[in-house]
């Protein structure tokens, strides 16, 4: 069955192998964690999970909450909601940012979890659209956000700039 749960102390297991095999930079996507010492990923989980509440913020910073996806026992891929947007992420990033581990891309996990979290955060968006954003060569991110109600805002010569009606 899968489901999307935030990044907690229960999982942290399957969540430090998860977080510490992403690239650093994954189309766009960006892991602060890549091969993350086990040690290590105490802290950083509880970073994760302070800024989640809009604790132990960067200067600029909004909160964030990761949530891992998860089918049955197994994390499949990692989706991050940033709760309201400052000016460069309105410009920028977005409320979302995901990643699917390779070995389960072009099985319809994104298009799940991305359905999933916005069912899970619609309420808490403080703006009419959820922001996304994607590299102009990833088609099939394109796909996944075009499948869960999204339209081409605006293009720039990398990225379409995504929005969901809430």
């Amino acid at each position: 069955m899968l489901k999307l749960k935030s990044a907690n102390y229960e999982d942290i297991e399957k969540e430090w192998l998860f977080q510490r095999s992403i690239p650093v930079d994954e189309n766009g996507f960006l892991n602060d964690y890549p091969d993350i010492s086990r040690e290590d990923f105490d802290f950083a989980l509880e970073t994760m999970i302070a800024q989640s509440k809009g604790e132990k913020l960067p200067e600029g910073y909004v909160p964030q909450t990761v949530y891992y996806l998860w089918d049955d026992d197994n994390i499949v891929g990692t989706f991050h909601f940033r709760q309201y947007l400052c000016q460069s992420l309105i410009e920028g990033a977005g409320h979302i940012g995901y990643y699917i581990a390779p070995e389960y891309r072009g099985k319809g996990y994104a298009s799940q979890g991305l359905k999933l979290l916005i069912d899970e955060i619609r309420g808490d968006v403080q703006d009419d659209e959820i922001y996304l954003r994607v590299n102009r060569d990833n088609s099939a991110s394109l796909r996944v956000m075009l499948n869960n109600g999204g339209y081409i805002h605006h293009q720039d010569d990398t990225k379409y700039y995504v929005r969901i009606k809430k």
